[in-house]
């Protein structure tokens, strides 16, 4: 899934839209000192009040936002596994049985609690539906809906959440005049931030994908391997932070561990170009091969494909491993790089590292910016100084005291 594919179903999740359908809800809530399941519950969408309606509708769109590659992951399922995780939830789509689609869920909420302690009671959900999607656009003057034909996703979409000890609170009684103390035991489950989530099954432009998952981590980089793996059976993930953190060690390897900031600011320029002619189709990855003619193209000499494939299996053990070419630049038009010094903290554009240099001046270790324009700080412009004009004089200076 793209991220345009997850925005069009993320963009279905409210309350009385005709393109999305829900049929059950099942609730299974967990205890955190037992690691058992307390109590289940399986109930008809529609059935529900609703407030509860448009609470589960923000906590499915939470689920389902984030970064791809960060928060979101498309995982792919791994083959000849025994109680596969795949079959199960492809069963628990096919089947129009209440029952049976309870016992497949349970059957996920089981593989979960193995070997897994919670440090605090956690509420799973489940919901299955259909999303329906136009196949083209309204055409008016034919008077032809663009819901007359439609495409038909069914889906299980997996949602995760902690519970929290609800507030004790003083109240005012306005019948009796008195304050009151407040205190309930039932426990509040936060729909807000979800701990984890998926959805099952992965959807490209009309078709649906079963060999893939789409797994939502709590939080951005922060995967769950245990659920990756044990509960869904799926393929290791890599993160935007890991494709970062190997570019970085396979630059390093094939051009040294020192680069200037012209030279690095080419490298994202050429990776920014390939995204950029690639915008329209799926994330653009790089290979060896790309690598080498993006280091080439920036100016780093003695870069050769036998090196550039070297450094690959060397640093990921996988000379044909790609690399997402979003993953591993930095947000291109904003202030995304960070460069700290001892004076001094700086953000920058990518676009914009060419205009800094590191400089020595009088000996000294400089970081030099190119402006556009006077400095303002604290209200006052500042003077330009003749800096390096100066010191040529003293140097002058030092030359003709010597003779």
């Amino acid at each position: 899934m793209n991220k345009k594919d997850i925005a069009d179903i993320k963009r279905q999740f409210k309350v009385d839209n005709d393109l999305l359908k829900f049929s059950d809800i099942f609730n299974v809530y967990i205890m955190k000192e037992s690691s058992d399941i307390y109590h289940h519950q399986s109930t008809p969408f529609e059935m529900l009040e609703l407030e509860q309606q448009e609470l589960f509708m923000m906590n499915f769109k939470k689920v389902l936002t984030g970064q791809l590659d960060q928060k979101l992951f498309e995982l792919k399922f791994k083959r000849d596994i025994e109680n596969s995780s795949q079959l199960i939830l492809h069963q628990g789509i096919l089947t129009n049985d209440t029952e049976e689609w309870k016992g497949r869920m349970l059957q996920i909420v089981e593989k979960m609690l193995k070997d897994k302690q919670y440090d605090m009671d956690i509420v799973i959900t489940f919901i299955r539906g259909e999303y329906l999607k136009p196949t083209k656009r309204s055409n008016e003057e034919t008077e032809e809906s663009a819901r007359d034909t439609v495409y038909s996703h069914s889906f299980i979409l997996c949602s995760i959440n902690k519970t929290q000890d609800p507030k004790k609170e003083l109240l005012f009684d306005y019948v009796t005049k008195e304050f009151k103390y407040n205190f309930v035991v039932d426990p509040v489950i936060n729909l807000k931030a979800p701990i984890g989530g998926f959805l099952f099954p992965c959807f490209t432009d009309h078709a649906a994908d079963v060999n893939h998952v789409l797994y939502a981590a709590g939080k951005p980089y922060e995967l769950d391997y245990h659920f990756v793996e044990e509960v869904l059976n799926a393929e290791d993930a890599m993160t935007a932070e890991d494709d970062k953190i190997v570019f970085e060690e396979i630059v390093k390897d094939v051009a040294g561990e020192q680069i200037n900031t012209s030279t690095l600011s080419n490298v994202y320029e050429e990776i920014h170009r390939v995204v950029v002619e690639n915008e329209e189709e799926d994330v653009p990855k790089l290979d060896y091969r790309d690598v080498e003619k993006v280091l080439k193209s920036s100016g780093i000499e003695g870069v050769n494909s036998e090196k550039v494939e070297s450094a690959f299996k060397k640093i990921i053990d996988d000379e044909n491993f790609e690399l997402k070419a979003t993953s591993i630049i930095p947000k291109y038009e904003s202030k995304s790089i960070k460069i700290k010094t001892k004076v001094a903290n700086i953000t920058v554009s990518p676009q914009d590292l060419r205009y800094m240099r590191q400089v020595h001046i009088n000996g000294k270790l400089c970081l030099m910016i190119e402006l556009d324009e006077n400095t303002m700080i604290e209200g006052f412009e500042m003077i330009p100084e003749s800096l390096i004009h100066k010191v040529e004089k003293e140097e002058e200076q030092e030359d003709v005291e010597e003779s």
